[in-house]
């Protein structure tokens, strides 16, 4: 039994040295002839069992089991695999014990479940971090069907713009062809550089929103490209607004990895995640070359089908692409606060109770390509006070009375809608200079309270401000429903953080645009 113990295939042995002086005794003193070992047989199984076989020296005395080694109370799971520590007398032994290929009896019937079985973790653990949100595999999922037939387009694409430019014809100049396309990509990197430049906050504000806008736009220049053939003598042209727009999906491609990345490392892994993005993009991109190649081989024998082959897969390349990718953006849920994302989770706190989590914000806050998404009623904005778009003397009546101890102030504002342009109310934070997240979360759940309380009275304080009458009784109730609220805010706020933290939302730092971000000083003269 203790022979075949130790020619287990993956079991490994750790052989203590002996010295001489012991060997000497143990030659010197008469070995008991009915003494047993202490070590019960081990039994491998597809579970672990927390009972230990390893009895201790004390128990020599006492009626002994079967002469076996015993197991150790300690369990090392690697590489997909859980192994068991086990001792003989004279050596340490690292067994696996889940049923692997390290079972003394071997059951091919088995084998290829367990083979596919090792397959599986193998390419997992090759493609996926260990540590990440249970909303990662979905992700990866729709990201491969994005990258397979995002790759496979701009392979053909590639190959059209080769088509106008003259590569492979005899009559091919090749100087003109290399000028051109150098002022294609000087042109592409130029417009990355501007579109960088006036966007950058709105990669953290509203991320999935632009992110997916350039997946569009990088859709359309890949349609663009693929037209190039058709029209050579505007090559450039064509070319140079069709590269401009993939420099700008390729920027803002990087400048919002890094966040959707930190969504799914749940133990700080960024670095990890990021890498396993790479090497995901490296594979899927290659199959897309793959899938690219074999179409070019299916037609190779007629040019006229290969000509025309990019313009049949395009539009199902491109409705594939957009669609992994929208729903690729749904899974992921991000733990940064943004006044929208702020104001989500407040109006959740105050009607039903509880702080919702990232997943739940997420489902709610959509993506919205098109900006369709009604506010509704007296819709919350962060900012200064605009002169056109105010009541005169609710603002004069407002800012006056703000102290040297706020930093904030709450005031009603009026605005047109774009489309109908329509007259509409709402409410307007005032940040001051200096203020923290605590202030800003304070003043919106402030604000929040407000709209409530408006709501339940929206005939009313619609039309309240318009009586001249009435306008001094207005602002005296105006001022109450304010001071009420910042009570109401100021009690909630404890609480409020604790869940917020409980639920991992990063509470440090709120994300506003470039808008949002202009803050008052406040003069005391």
């Amino acid at each position: 039994m203790q022979s075949a113990f130790y020619t287990a295939s993956n079991s490994y042995q750790f052989l203590l040295p002996r010295k001489i002086h012991e060997t000497q005794f143990t030659a010197q003193r008469p070995f008991p002839k009915k003494l047993k070992t202490c070590f019960k047989a081990p039994t491998f199984t597809n579970s672990l069992r927390t009972s230990i076989g390893y009895e201790p020296e004390e128990s020599l005395g006492k009626e002994p089991g079967p002469a076996t080694p015993g197991r150790l109370p300690v369990v090392i799971r690697r590489s997909g695999r859980v192994f068991r520590y086990f001792w003989d007398g004279s050596c340490l032994q690292l067994v696996g014990v889940d049923g692997g290929a390290a079972s003394f009896s071997f059951n091919f019937e088995d084998g290829f479940r367990k083979l596919y079985r090792i397959c599986t973790l193998a390419v997992r653990d090759f493609f996926i971090p260990k540590q990440v949100s249970g909303n990662y595999m979905d992700y990866v999922k729709w990201k491969f069907l994005h990258r397979v037939f995002s790759s496979a387009l701009q392979v053909l694409a590639t190959q059209a713009m080769f088509r106008a430019i003259g590569i492979g014809y005899s009559r091919s100049l090749p100087a003109a062809a290399a000028l051109n396309w150098l002022l294609k990509e000087g042109l592409g990197r130029l417009s990355r550089c501007i579109y960088t430049a006036s966007l950058a906050s709105a990669f953290d504000t509203n991320l999935k929103r632009v992110r997916f806008s350039t997946s569009v736009l990088f859709s359309l220049s890949l349609g663009v490209e693929l037209l190039t053939p058709a029209f050579p003598q505007y090559f450039l042209v064509l070319a140079s607004l069709a590269n401009m727009a993939k420099q700008i999906s390729l920027a803002c491609y990087l400048a919002t990895g890094s966040a959707v990345h930190r969504s799914f490392a749940i133990a700080d892994n960024l670095g990890e995640v990021s890498a396993k993005a790479q090497i995901q993009t490296v594979c899927f991109d290659n199959l897309g070359l793959l899938l690219a190649a074999l179409l070019n081989m299916l037609f190779k024998n007629s040019q006229r089908l290969q000509t025309a082959l990019p313009f049949f897969v395009y539009p199902i390349f491109s409705v594939i692409d957009l669609f992994a990718i929208y729903q690729g953006l749904k899974h992921v849920h991000l733990q940064t606060l943004t006044k929208d994302r702020l104001e989500i989770l407040l109006n959740t706190w105050i009607e039903l109770g509880y702080v919702p989590a990232p997943a739940e914000v997420s489902k709610e806050e959509g993506i919205d390509f098109l900006r369709s998404k009604d506010k509704g009623l007296w819709p919350i904005r962060i900012g200064y006070l605009d002169p056109k778009n105010q009541i005169p003397e609710l603002s004069a009546m407002t800012m006056r009375s703000t102290s040297g101890e706020d930093y904030y102030f709450i005031s009603m504002e009026i605005f047109y809608t774009r489309i109908r342009g329509s007259r509409r109310q709402g409410i307007l934070i005032c940040v001051r200079e200096g203020s923290s997240t605590t202030d800003i979360v304070m003043g919106l759940l402030q604000a929040c309270y407000i709209r409530k309380s408006l709501l339940m009275n929206k005939y009313r304080w619609e039309n309240l401000f318009d009586a001249g009458d009435e306008l001094e009784s207005a602002l005296k109730e105006w001022s109450k429903l304010i001071e009420e609220c910042k009570r109401r805010a100021q009690g909630d706020m404890c609480l409020l953080n604790e869940q917020m933290l409980t639920l991992g939302w990063s509470t440090k730092n709120i994300l506003l645009s470039s808008q949002e971000q202009i803050r008052f000083s406040f003069v005391d003269d």
